[in-house]
């Protein structure tokens, strides 16, 4: 019985261990996976941005957004983004609400894809520069 007991009593313990062990494990792994790359793992985003040449004017965008929404911890609604890449914009997308679609990995410049592929679904990244001037990114989606 001592030795029924203990596999019994160490089995739970140690499926227990290994399932929160191997779960944050692979989260670990995961994050560690995207945060060693800045990239995650997906093929496709789908985003849409505002480009500005000075940072100034960036800037400008990305307080409207703030008093909007970020500030508040709140998701910028994509209908709300589109309006202040229209308004802000220095992109022929701007047209579009700065909807550049979905893009497979490796067809933007460094940076921005960088910030592209490391942005949450629904996030909104901070201004930054790039080699065509200063960026705000509006992460849509993501698929392999």
């Amino acid at each position: 019985m001592g030795k029924d007991s203990k596999p019994k009593d160490g089995g739970k313990g140690k499926g227990k261990q290994s399932a929160g062990g191997d779960e944050n494990a692979s989260k670990g792994k995961g994050k560690g996976g995207k945060s060693a790359d800045g990239l995650g793992t997906c093929t496709y985003v789908k985003a849409r941005h505002v480009l500005c040449e000075k940072q100034g004017k960036i800037n400008e965008a990305y307080k409207k957004l703030q008093d909007g929404w970020l500030s508040n911890g709140d998701k910028v609604p994509p209908a709300e983004f589109a309006k202040i890449a229209a308004e802000y914009s220095e992109c022929p997308s701007g047209k579009k609400g700065g909807d550049l679609g979905w893009f497979p990995r490796g067809k933007m410049a460094g940076p921005f894809q960088e910030v592209a592929f490391s942005t949450p679904i629904g996030a909104t990244s901070a201004p930054f520069k790039s080699t065509h001037g200063y960026h705000i990114i509006l992460c849509e989606g993501r698929k392999n």
